[in-house]
Protein backbone atom coordinates (compact mmCIF):
# COMPACT_ATOMS: atom_id res chain seq x y z
CA UNK A 1 0.00 0.00 0.00
CA UNK A 2 2.77 2.26 -0.27
CA UNK A 3 1.24 3.80 -3.40
CA UNK A 4 -1.16 6.00 -1.19
CA UNK A 5 1.89 8.24 -0.52
CA UNK A 6 2.13 9.85 -3.75
CA UNK A 7 -1.81 10.74 -3.45
CA UNK A 8 -3.49 13.04 -1.76
CA UNK A 9 -5.43 11.52 1.39
CA UNK A 10 -8.78 12.93 2.78
CA UNK A 11 -8.61 12.95 6.21
CA UNK A 12 -11.62 10.62 6.40
CA UNK A 13 -9.78 8.09 4.33
CA UNK A 14 -6.47 8.49 6.44
CA UNK A 15 -9.14 7.65 9.36
CA UNK A 16 -10.39 4.63 7.60
CA UNK A 17 -6.88 3.33 7.00
CA UNK A 18 -5.70 4.16 11.01
CA UNK A 19 -8.91 2.28 12.49
CA UNK A 20 -7.55 -1.13 10.82
CA UNK A 21 -3.77 -0.78 12.40
CA UNK A 22 -2.91 -3.76 15.06
CA UNK A 23 -3.87 -2.91 18.42
CA UNK A 24 -2.40 -4.32 21.75
CA UNK A 25 -4.69 -6.59 23.28
CA UNK A 26 -3.33 -5.92 27.19
CA UNK A 27 -2.40 -2.21 27.58
CA UNK A 28 -0.26 -1.26 30.45
CA UNK A 29 -2.07 1.15 32.76
CA UNK A 30 0.71 2.27 34.83
CA UNK A 31 1.94 3.49 31.23
CA UNK A 32 -1.30 4.81 30.60
CA UNK A 33 -1.68 3.14 26.77
CA UNK A 34 -4.75 4.67 25.91
CA UNK A 35 -5.20 4.41 22.28
CA UNK A 36 -4.89 7.07 20.26
CA UNK A 37 -8.84 7.13 18.20
CA UNK A 38 -8.13 6.92 14.90
CA UNK A 39 -10.31 9.89 14.32
CA UNK A 40 -8.72 12.19 16.54
CA UNK A 41 -5.50 11.12 15.18
CA UNK A 42 -6.64 11.80 11.42
CA UNK A 43 -7.54 15.60 12.61
CA UNK A 44 -4.46 16.03 14.53
CA UNK A 45 -1.87 14.78 11.28
CA UNK A 46 -4.34 16.58 8.87
CA UNK A 47 -3.92 20.04 10.82
CA UNK A 48 -0.21 19.22 10.85
CA UNK A 49 -0.13 18.50 7.00
CA UNK A 50 -2.36 21.52 6.15
CA UNK A 51 0.15 23.49 8.32
CA UNK A 52 2.81 22.39 6.17
CA UNK A 53 4.48 20.46 9.09
CA UNK A 54 4.26 16.87 7.37
CA UNK A 55 5.24 16.23 4.19
CA UNK A 56 9.00 16.66 3.37
CA UNK A 57 9.32 17.04 7.05
CA UNK A 58 11.36 15.21 9.88
CA UNK A 59 8.61 13.97 12.28
CA UNK A 60 8.77 12.60 15.21
CA UNK A 61 5.76 10.51 17.62
CA UNK A 62 7.37 10.35 21.10
CA UNK A 63 4.88 7.60 22.97
CA UNK A 64 4.09 6.07 19.74
CA UNK A 65 2.52 2.91 21.12
CA UNK A 66 1.71 1.16 18.19
CA UNK A 67 2.50 3.56 15.69
CA UNK A 68 -1.22 5.79 14.82
CA UNK A 69 0.40 8.75 14.60
CA UNK A 70 3.56 7.75 13.14
CA UNK A 71 2.50 5.93 10.39
CA UNK A 72 -0.01 8.47 9.39
CA UNK A 73 2.97 11.33 9.48
CA UNK A 74 4.54 8.76 6.93
CA UNK A 75 1.53 8.06 4.38
CA UNK A 76 1.25 12.01 4.72
CA UNK A 77 4.76 12.19 2.87
CA UNK A 78 6.74 13.38 5.62
CA UNK A 79 10.82 12.64 4.46
CA UNK A 80 11.54 10.48 7.78
CA UNK A 81 9.50 9.65 10.99
CA UNK A 82 10.93 8.31 14.00
CA UNK A 83 8.55 6.32 16.60
CA UNK A 84 9.68 6.15 20.23
CA UNK A 85 8.48 4.57 22.99
CA UNK A 86 9.64 2.08 26.19
CA UNK A 87 7.19 -0.20 25.45
CA UNK A 88 8.73 -2.95 23.23
CA UNK A 89 5.86 -5.41 22.40
CA UNK A 90 4.19 -1.93 21.49
CA UNK A 91 6.88 -0.85 19.10
CA UNK A 92 7.20 -4.51 17.22
CA UNK A 93 3.23 -3.98 16.98
CA UNK A 94 3.84 -0.91 15.20
CA UNK A 95 6.53 -2.57 13.04
CA UNK A 96 4.35 -5.20 11.65
CA UNK A 97 1.63 -2.41 11.08
CA UNK A 98 3.93 -0.35 9.05
CA UNK A 99 5.16 -2.91 7.16
CA UNK A 100 1.75 -4.09 6.53
CA UNK A 101 1.41 -0.75 4.97
CA UNK A 102 4.55 -0.26 3.11
CA UNK A 103 5.63 2.70 4.92
CA UNK A 104 9.27 3.26 6.24
CA UNK A 105 9.89 4.49 10.07
CA UNK A 106 12.50 4.29 12.36
CA UNK A 107 11.20 2.51 15.68
CA UNK A 108 13.39 2.94 18.65
CA UNK A 109 12.62 1.27 22.18
CA UNK A 110 13.52 3.99 25.08
CA UNK A 111 12.74 5.79 27.99
CA UNK A 112 11.78 9.50 26.97
CA UNK A 113 14.40 10.67 29.04
CA UNK A 114 16.80 8.94 27.49
CA UNK A 115 15.83 9.71 23.88
CA UNK A 116 17.99 12.81 22.01
CA UNK A 117 16.88 12.81 18.61
CA UNK A 118 16.52 15.99 16.79
CA UNK A 119 13.48 16.86 13.83
CA UNK A 120 11.02 19.51 12.80
CA UNK A 121 7.43 17.99 14.19
CA UNK A 122 6.73 15.98 17.25
CA UNK A 123 3.26 14.65 16.98
CA UNK A 124 2.06 12.92 20.47
CA UNK A 125 -0.29 12.44 22.75
CA UNK A 126 1.32 11.69 25.87
CA UNK A 127 -0.01 9.96 29.12
CA UNK A 128 -2.32 12.56 30.83
CA UNK A 129 -0.35 12.10 34.07
CA UNK A 130 -3.14 10.49 36.01
CA UNK A 131 -1.40 7.04 36.74
CA UNK A 132 2.34 8.66 37.03
CA UNK A 133 2.23 12.19 37.93
CA UNK A 134 4.48 14.09 35.86
CA UNK A 135 4.60 12.14 32.86
CA UNK A 136 2.58 14.00 30.48
CA UNK A 137 4.95 17.16 31.35
CA UNK A 138 7.93 15.13 30.70
CA UNK A 139 6.65 14.14 27.27
CA UNK A 140 6.29 17.69 26.43
CA UNK A 141 9.52 18.98 27.93
CA UNK A 142 11.31 16.21 25.58
CA UNK A 143 9.23 17.22 22.64
CA UNK A 144 10.21 21.24 23.40
CA UNK A 145 13.97 19.53 22.42
CA UNK A 146 13.33 17.19 19.86
CA UNK A 147 11.11 19.32 17.48
CA UNK A 148 10.54 23.07 16.13
CA UNK A 149 6.56 22.45 15.96
CA UNK A 150 4.64 20.48 18.51
CA UNK A 151 1.47 18.76 18.29
CA UNK A 152 0.22 17.64 21.79
CA UNK A 153 -2.55 15.97 23.34
CA UNK A 154 -3.32 17.02 26.82
CA UNK A 155 -6.16 16.97 29.60
CA UNK A 156 -8.89 19.63 29.14
CA UNK A 157 -8.51 22.92 31.10
CA UNK A 158 -4.62 22.89 32.45
CA UNK A 159 -3.82 25.92 29.75
CA UNK A 160 -2.56 27.85 32.56
CA UNK A 161 -0.60 25.21 34.41
CA UNK A 162 1.10 24.03 30.72
CA UNK A 163 1.86 27.78 29.54
CA UNK A 164 3.43 28.14 32.83
CA UNK A 165 5.82 24.84 32.29
CA UNK A 166 6.52 25.81 28.97
CA UNK A 167 7.63 28.96 29.92
CA UNK A 168 10.29 30.46 27.59
CA UNK A 169 11.04 27.50 26.24
CA UNK A 170 7.62 27.71 23.45
CA UNK A 171 4.83 29.94 22.37
CA UNK A 172 1.44 28.05 22.29
CA UNK A 173 0.02 28.82 19.16
CA UNK A 174 -3.52 27.07 19.00
CA UNK A 175 -5.50 25.23 21.43
CA UNK A 176 -8.31 22.75 19.84
CA UNK A 177 -10.98 21.01 22.19
CA UNK A 178 -11.96 17.52 21.01
CA UNK A 179 -13.60 14.80 22.42
CA UNK A 180 -11.44 11.89 23.26
CA UNK A 181 -13.23 8.35 23.02
CA UNK A 182 -11.82 5.36 24.71
CA UNK A 183 -13.11 1.82 24.14
CA UNK A 184 -13.28 -0.12 27.30
CA UNK A 185 -9.44 -1.57 27.46
CA UNK A 186 -9.19 -2.35 31.46
CA UNK A 187 -11.69 -4.51 33.83
CA UNK A 188 -12.31 -0.89 35.91
CA UNK A 189 -14.27 0.63 32.58
CA UNK A 190 -17.64 0.06 33.08
CA UNK A 191 -18.60 1.97 29.93
CA UNK A 192 -17.94 0.09 26.50
CA UNK A 193 -16.97 3.54 24.89
CA UNK A 194 -15.65 6.53 27.81
CA UNK A 195 -15.88 10.00 26.27
CA UNK A 196 -13.78 12.69 27.90
CA UNK A 197 -12.61 16.26 26.56
CA UNK A 198 -9.07 16.97 25.52
CA UNK A 199 -6.94 19.82 24.09
CA UNK A 200 -4.76 19.75 21.09
CA UNK A 201 -1.84 22.17 22.29
CA UNK A 202 0.13 23.64 18.92
CA UNK A 203 3.11 25.04 19.90
CA UNK A 204 6.35 26.26 18.89
CA UNK A 205 9.45 26.40 19.96
CA UNK A 206 11.07 29.94 20.75
CA UNK A 207 14.42 31.21 19.30
CA UNK A 208 15.75 32.13 22.31
CA UNK A 209 15.58 28.06 22.94
CA UNK A 210 16.57 27.05 19.13
CA UNK A 211 20.07 29.33 20.06
CA UNK A 212 20.56 27.41 23.33
CA UNK A 213 19.78 23.60 21.01
CA UNK A 214 22.22 24.53 18.53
Amino acid sequence: MSWMRSQRLSGRKLEIILEELEKKENPNLILEQYPTPPRIASEMLMLAFNRGDIEGKIVHDLGCGTGILAIGAALLGAEKVIGVDVDPVSVEIARRNSKRLGVEVEWIVSPIEEYFGKGDTVLQNPPFGVRKKGADMLFLMKALEVGEVIYSLHKAGNRNFIEGKIGSKGKVLNVIPMMFQMRRVFPFHREEIHEFPVELYVIRRTRDEEKRRS
